[in-house]
């Protein structure tokens, strides 16, 4: 049985890395071929085949539940209910809608939807609203987040932005709403949203620089609900009914170990229901419920049994839930301890079991960071030594009874001010700990250099005394310390990143590193500090030579700032040197200004006489073996004339159309004197600019140009001087992702 348990968690596993959905036809056949060859000897294979199909079945659903393409972009009257927490900010909310309905239009039963300048919103009203919708999709990058494998994840059919609405309805049985908003109204010393994390899973009230602390010093767990929380107030309910029956205090006709395990079970479910219950909870509620099931009868059976059957009942519940980092990691920190806890011989000392676990946690946990392409905290060790009984303890148990009692007058209000100062403190020592030591962003780890950590690591995690189990450390180190690769001599590593509406190349030579804007910044969303920056520490730069801003726009220079503070940089120039933080120390462009790194030579132009901020752009071209690219920033069609004029307008290879493809640039004496090859456009998807202009693209495409669309293609990667195509990160095939159109 253990077999076929093992069998089914590969064949749900499995639809994690599919390129692509099996058919309709191969949908029907496997789970009739599985159940064929149960009775058999293969039953393993039934298992495998059973698992796969189920999970193929229920992706194919949430892909079938997407908005349909010829409402991309439409603007809709919708109706539906408001469902979960929605997400305040200071310009608007993000709010869930459910049970969505348009008039002569079958919509996904699932909408995410932003209202900037919208009025409050609560969950559980019914809401009449003018959306304009768009198919569930985002930035695309080699290194980064996947948005869209997130929101397939919730089973999110659709995202969009609303314009205008009424509501309907008021809210009902929305007791979670009502107590969010009585948590933020008392007096927690300042950290009320914090308490609203705890309490409620709610952490759209946690600042920007909270995040970055918590990820800083690997506390991110802390605040939001997980498998630790729900399993520490089951095992506190389970060791009050123990210690009473320990010390007599237990009724002697009651059996006390059927009871604490129910009540235990009954806890963690109520604070899932006050958590919301959503797939994480769900999984710690799971995971709870069979370990007391393991305590109560099965013991005999070993800790792996249990783990094996919440495995398989998670994403039996939720196939999709294998495409959420958080199940990984929560299972694999599981998992770590029971190996770990599970081999040892004699029992550990109360300092030895506060203090391993965080240092196995963090040498189990380290290659699974590595894949998933999460930042690796260094001071998590020590962070969680003091943060997690703080938190558990102390925070928690304050938060939650005073949350209990808050019908009570003062003394709710009284244990939330203590729990909210206990967790300001322990914010303060977090704080000084990040700023010593922040989030490490590995470079890219080859797959086998991958595959030899991971086994340093198992190695590292098996008891003293096995035969070369030092050999683990510089196993593990390999991946610490990857083999740099170099790029050839007289080549450019280029990389166009996918930032939305603005712009960021990245352009690396043997041993130089300069990147052509930043990134843009609008409010809270910094993509020089969520794109730019992390692309820049994957492929290995530690310094840039050079930070080129073509000129001040936001969509250019947001992220500079960002850029700037997360890596040395050796110069910045830029098209307008106003507008750019003074930190940076920002040089004028300087038209002819030529160099030479590594074989591969550069050169500046900007139009002297222009006066607007696009005009000014600095204008960047890159030759490498004979290969040439022109970068151009937004320069208009005045800005063109005068470039025309210039040595540089010669034929190339690869331009970066000007302004994003938009019909002030790109004229036609300009795109037929330098007759690109290819052409790179970066923009948003759906963005109000309307940009690329259609009668741009058929200037381009009646030379001939291939056309390479971050909106459409995502992020790309050239190397220039090869004279090869480019790879775009959608043709990384997964089956979540539109295809290439």
């Amino acid at each position: 049985m253990r077999t076929g348990m093992f069998a089914l968690a590969l064949g749900l596993l499995a639809l994690r890395f599919l390129p692509a959905l099996p058919p309709t036809a191969g949908l029907l056949v496997m789970p009739v071929l599985a159940l064929m060859l149960l009775p058999f000897r293969t039953y393993p294979l039934a298992f495998f085949l059973l698992g796969l199909s189920w999970a193929c079945i229920s992706a194919q659903w949430a892909l079938d539940d997407r908005l349909k393409p010829v409402l991309d972009g439409q603007t809709r009257w919708v109706e539906g209910r408001v469902v979960g927490l929605p997400q305040q900010s200071g310009n608007g909310v993000r709010f869930e809608l459910a049970d969505s309905r348009s008039r002569n239009a079958r919509l996904p039963k699932r909408i995410r939807v932003s209202w900037r300048g919208g009025p409050p919103v609560k969950s559980g009203e019914r809401w009449r609203l003018a959306i304009t919708l768009k198919r569930p999709s985002g930035l695309l990058n080699f290194h980064g987040f996947d948005y869209e494998a997130w929101l397939l994840a919730q089973r999110m059919g659709a995202t969009g932005s609303v314009k205008d609405g009424e509501r309907l309805a008021p809210a009902r049985n929305a007791w979670r709403d009502a107590l969010r908003q009585r948590l933020m109204a008392v007096d927690a010393q300042g950290r009320e949203a914090g308490l609203a994390a705890l309490v409620l899973g709610d952490g759209s009230g946690l600042e920007a620089e909270d995040w970055r602390v918590l990820q800083d010093t690997g506390t991110v767990h802390l605040l939001v609900i997980s498998g630790q929380h729900i399993g520490l107030l089951a095992g506190l309910i389970y060791g009050l009914v123990a210690g009473l029956a320990r010390y007599g205090a237990w009724p002697r006709t009651v059996p006390w170990l059927p009871w604490a395990c129910g009540l235990a079970f009954a806890a963690a479910l109520g604070y899932g229901l006050l958590a919301g219950f959503g797939v994480p909870v769900q999984r710690a509620c799971v995971m709870v419920g069979l370990v007391l099931l393991w305590r109560l009868r099965f013991r005999h059976l070993g800790i792996g049994w249990p783990l094996l059957l919440a495995f398989n009942g998670v994403l039996l519940l939720e196939p999709l839930a294998s495409l959420q980092p958080g199940f990984w990691l929560s299972f694999a920190a599981v998992a770590v301890l029971a190996l770990s806890f599970g081999g040892r011989l004699g029992r550990w000392s109360v300092w030895q079991l506060w203090t391993r676990p965080q240092w196995l946690i963090a040498i189990g946990l380290f290659p699974l960071l590595l894949v998933l392409g999460l930042p690796i905290s260094l001071s998590a060790p020590v962070a969680n030594l003091f943060a997690v009984p703080w938190i558990s303890l102390v925070v928690l148990p304050l938060a939650l009874l005073g949350t209990a009692l808050l019908v009570v007058p003062w003394v709710g209000e009284g244990l939330l001010w203590l729990a909210g100062g206990a967790l300001d403190g322990l914010f303060r020592g977090l704080a000084l700990l990040a700023g010593h030591l922040p989030a490490w962003v590995p470079a890219e780890v080859p797959l086998g250099y991958w595959l030899v950590s991971v086994a340093g690591a198992v190695l590292l995690l098996l008891p003293k005394g096995v035969p070369f189990r030092l050999l683990g450390w510089p196993m593990l180190m390999l991946a610490v310390f990857p083999p740099k690769t170099l790029v050839p001599h007289g080549q450019v590593d280029v990389v166009q990143l996918d930032v939305g509406q603005g712009q960021a190349l990245i352009l690396r030579t043997r041993n130089h590193t300069l990147i052509y804007d930043a990134g843009p910044r609008v409010g809270d969303s910094d993509l020089g500090a969520r794109v730019v920056l992390p692309s820049l520490k994957k492929f290995g730069v530690r310094q840039l030579d050079l930070m080129l801003i073509s000129h001040a726009d936001a969509d250019h220079a947001g992220g500079a700032a960002a850029v700037a503070r997360g890596l040395p940089v050796q110069r910045v120039v830029g098209g307008e040197t106003t507008g750019l933080p003074a930190f940076l120390g920002t040089q004028p462009c300087i038209s002819g200004e030529q160099w030479t790194w590594d074989g591969v030579s550069f050169e500046l132009w900007q139009w002297p006489d222009a006066i607007s901020g696009n005009a000014k752009s600095c204008v960047l071209l890159i030759e490498a073996s004979g290969e040439r690219l022109l970068l151009t920033g937004d320069i208009d069609r005045a800005a063109e004339r005068i470039f025309l004029r210039s040595p540089l307008a010669a034929p190339v290879d690869w331009l970066q159309a000007p302004h994003h493809g938009s019909h002030s640039s790109s004229s036609w004496p300009f795109v037929q004197r330098l007759a690109p090859k290819s052409v790179l456009i970066s923009r948003g998807r759906g963005n109000a600019f309307g940009h690329p202009h259609a009668q741009v693209i058929e200037r381009y495409r009646a030379l001939g140009s291939q056309l390479y669309d971050s909106a459409e293609q995502g992020a790309v990667r050239l190397q220039l001087g090869a004279f090869q195509p480019p790879v775009v990160a959608r043709s990384q095939r997964r089956f979540w992702r539109e295809p290439l159109p």
